[in-house]
C-alpha cells in the first residue's frame, strides 16, 4: 500500500484499517493502485504543504555480507534492484525504474511476491506467511515456478523494487537520488531511511 501511494505521488492521505494488518489481496500492488484511482486524486490546495524533493549530496549506504542498499546523487530520481538466487528460475536479474519516465501503475505494481518452496513449511512453522497462498504469491522450486505464468519475466526483482519504494515511502518524499539496492531485505531498506534521516 504504502508503495502505491509512494508510487503514484500520494503524500497526504487517511486510510482507515479495520484489522490487525493490511490484506495481502494477490500479492502486488495493483488492487491498491486500482482503489486510489477509483478513490480519486486531489491536487494539495495549500501550496505551503507541497512537499519539495531534495537533493542526495554524497552517497549514502549500508550494507550486510554482500547485500546493500544506497541513495547516490543523481539528477533525477531513480530506483535500481537487483537480485540473484541459485535458483535456475529466478537467477540473476535486475531491474530500474524511473517515476518521470515508466507508470508505476503498469511496470512495478502488477509484481507480485514470491517464495521459495523448500522455505515454505520452515515459514508456517515460524508463524509467518499466515495468509500466503497460491493465490497470493509466486512460489519457485528446483524444476521452476509452481503457480505460472509470470506477469513479468523479472517479476521477482520488480517485486524487490516494489518493496524498495515502500519502505523509502517512510521519509515522507523522496530525496532525488539514484537508489540502488542489491540482495537487500525490508531491513536494511529501513536503515537506509534511518541514515537519510538523520543527515536531512
Amino acid at each position: 500500500m504504502l508503495a502505491s501511494l509512494a508510487g503514484l505521488g500520494v503524500d497526504d492521505v487517511c486510510i482507515e484499517v479495520d484489522g490487525s494488518e493490511l490484506p495481502l489481496l494477490d500479492g502486488s500492488a495493483r488492487d491498491w493502485v486500482a482503489a486510489i484511482a477509483q478513490a480519486g486524486l486531489v491536487p494539495q490546495s495549500d501550496l505551503s504543504a507541497v512537499r519539495s524533493p531534495h537533493p542526495v549530496s554524497e552517497p549514502i549506504f549500508v550494507r550486510q555480507g554482500d547485500a546493500f542498499v544506497a541513495a547516490i546523487p543523481a539528477p533525477e530520481l531513480r530506483f535500481t534492484y537487483g537480485i540473484d538466487f541459485d535458483l535456475a528460475a529466478i537467477g540473476n536479474q535486475w531491474h530500474s525504474w524511473n517515476p518521470a519516465q515508466d507508470s508505476f501503475a503498469e511496470t512495478i505494481a502488477p509484481a507480485r511476491t514470491f517464495g521459495l518452496a523448500h522455505q515454505i513449511d520452515q515459514l508456517r512453522a515460524s508463524g509467518l506467511i499466515k495468509g500466503g497462498s497460491l493465490d497470493n504469491a509466486l512460489v519457485c522450486g528446483a524444476d521452476g515456478w509452481i503457480n505460472p505464468p509470470l506477469r513479468f519475466s523479472n517479476e521477482p526483482v520488480r517485486h524487490k523494487l516494489l518493496d524498495l519504494i515502500g519502505d523509502l515511502s517512510l521519509l515522507g518524499s523522496f530525496p532525488t537520488a539514484h537508489f540502488l539496492a542489491y540482495k537487500a531485505s525490508h531491513s536494511l531498506h529501513t536503515q537506509l531511511v534511518e541514515k537519510l534521516m538523520s543527515v536531512a
